[in-house]
């Protein structure tokens, strides 16, 4: 049997990998058009910030020892152009030399990865605008853009999402001060509001300059300089410029074989095979519905590009055994002093799939208070107002936050609900957690909201509410903290009464009106509501997050 495969970075070396430790005695063949294979592509921001110092550690393997050790013809800067379904070919290019070959295939895998998104716009192709896609883009950077280019010590960077914004990070450690500018009215637009609030505080912490709801419409390129004009601002000037604005799978290759294309990328069926039953493709490239809402998506993460791979690669040797069941895209970065992470659907998704939802806002701490260094953190998570399955989870924190993520990714990903979260064991001692882990904090705070325990009220609900010229006509807003948390600041409107000593002011809380409570971050606001809710209030919504997340959201 002769495999072929297209693209060598981690799903196409993942592939050739397991086909080899599952048969020996098979030919492979991988492509690559650049000049590595199997390399950190993840890790590339942080060589440049000299966070990683040797470039050598990014680069897994060689073309040479990866195809000694797995007896795999590598030929990198060698560009697959042409796919000849009916006879089994493919043209490629020697991008050393120019001259183009075919090469015969039993089984074709497909793994071209993304290329970046780089719009239409006057002045685009300046030298001093850079993408991050690969290792050859990454020397760029380094070698020309951070050695030659740094007259100004400014850097823009176009697009607030994971990669932009750890780019910013690193480049800050340069010593650069930087601008970000992003389409969307929020950094990181995959996550909800409330978790890219703390990622915009923190990176206005770091004197970042944030310009949201912001369209850059033209570059200008003098010889020392650029200038962005952004339209709303005057024009900005910077030694270089990182277009970070996102990818989009490279489909061009299939596309040209008559393989079905769907709305984002490569149609595959369960087992990762193609229209075509002698062609497979992953990674990137590829479009697969997410195991939640049904409806098909690219997915540009190197955790399921290489168990993407893996299964590929069995279902060829073992004839579609395997099922990939999907992604439900379980992300995470470091910004700054801050890690952020997501899994499974935004709010947004929700809302613009018209799929049914509730949401809840915890801030716990990452381990017990009482052991020095505890540090809080926001956990967000969506369910279902009917069964509660965990539809999706973010958290923004300082300590923790991965611990968190992967046990939420675990719930969404085997569609578990907001009871698993409860019953989940945690690893318990006081450096580390708390008996009451975050987890299932958040599991026991969305247990209450379903079982109509309490009822929330998200920061954006008492926002328009508080906008409206007599709100108080119909609500009586109930501050439940100490008084001397409300020396510090209170919302406009508010009535003080702390929780300990609510029982005391019951008869002075109007009964004809919708009562809103809220406490720091919604633990006292729960009690105080449960209190009311059982001495004849029959309206009572607690803040979701608090004030901490009422103050963080405002403006």
């Amino acid at each position: 049997m002769k495999y072929v495969i297209v693209g060598g970075v981690a799903g196409g070396a993942t592939a050739a990998a397991r086909l080899r430790r599952l048969d020996e005695e098979c030919e492979i063949i991988l492509f690559e058009k650049g000049d590595h294979i199997s390399y950190a592509n993840c890790g590339l921001p942080y060589f440049i910030g000299d966070v990683i110092s040797e470039k050598k550690s990014l680069l897994l393997q060689t073309p040479i020892s990866f195809g000694n050790r797995y007896d795999v013809d590598v030929r990198v800067k060698n560009e697959v152009v042409d796919i000849d379904t009916e006879n089994k070919t493919v043209n490629v290019k020697n991008l050393l030399n120019g001259k183009e070959y075919q090469e015969k295939f039993d089984k074709l895998i497909l793994s071209p990865g993304a290329q970046p998104i780089i719009p239409p716009l006057v002045g685009i192709k300046s030298e001093r605008i850079f993408t991050l896609r690969n290792v050859s883009d990454t020397d760029r950077i380094k070698l020309q853009a951070v050695t030659q280019f740094n007259q100004l010590k400014e850097v823009v960077v176009i697009g607030a999402g994971f990669i932009g914004l750890e780019m910013v990070e690193n480049l800050h450690a340069l010593g650069y001060h930087i601008t970000v500018i992003e389409k969307a009215r929020q950094v990181m637009p995959n996550v909800d509001s409330s978790i890219a609030a703390a990622v915009q505080k923190e990176l206005k912490n770091h004197n970042v300059t944030l310009l949201l709801n912001h369209e850059v419409k033209s570059f200008e390129t003098e010889a020392d300089r650029i200038r962005i004009d952004v339209g709303k601002v005057q024009k900005i000037e910077a030694d270089f410029v990182i277009l970070s604005i996102g990818v989009k799978a490279n489909t061009k290759l299939a596309e040209a074989a008559g393989l079905a294309i769907g709305q984002h990328g490569i149609q595959v069926n369960e087992y990762l095979q193609t229209s075509n039953s002698d062609i497979y493709a992953l990674g990137d490239a590829i479009e697969f519905p997410h195991p939640l809402s049904g409806i098909p998506y690219c997915n540009f993460l190197a955790g399921p590009a290489n168990r993407q791979a893996r299964i590929c690669a069995d279902n060829l040797v073992l004839e579609n055994k395997i099922k990939y069941n999907g992604s439900v895209a379980t992300a995470i970065a470091k910004i700054f002093n801050l890690t952020v992470g997501s899994t499974g659907l935004s709010e947004r998704y929700l809302q613009q799939h018209n799929i049914d939802y509730l949401t809840s806002i915890t801030h716990p701490f990452s381990h017990a208070t009482y052991y020095p260094g505890a540090k809080q953190m926001t956990i967000k998570i969506n369910f279902s107002p009917e069964s509660g399955q965990l539809l999706g989870a973010q958290v923004v924190g300082e300590e923790g936050v991965d611990k968190r993520l992967d046990l939420l990714a675990s719930v969404v990903s085997r569609q578990g609900n907001i009871f698993d979260l409860i019953d989940i064991e945690h690893a318990y001692a006081p450096p580390y957690s708390s008996a009451k882990d975050p987890v299932a904090y958040a599991g026991y705070v969305a247990e209450n909201i379903l079982t109509k325990r309490v009822v929330p009220m998200q920061w954006h609900e008492l926002k328009a509410i508080l906008a409206q010229n007599n709100w108080q006509d119909e609500y009586f807003l109930l501050d439940v903290r100490s008084a001397m948390e409300v020396k510090n600041g209170m919302i406009e409107g508010a009535v003080n009464y702390p929780v300990d000593e609510l029982r005391e002011f019951v008869d002075d809380i109007p009964q004809d009106k919708k009562i809103i409570v809220y406490c720091a971050v919604g633990m006292r606001g729960y009690i105080a509501s449960r209190i009311l809710m059982q001495s004849g209030f029959n309206q009572v919504y607690n803040l979701s997050g608090g004030y901490k997340t009422y103050q963080l959201m405002k403006n």
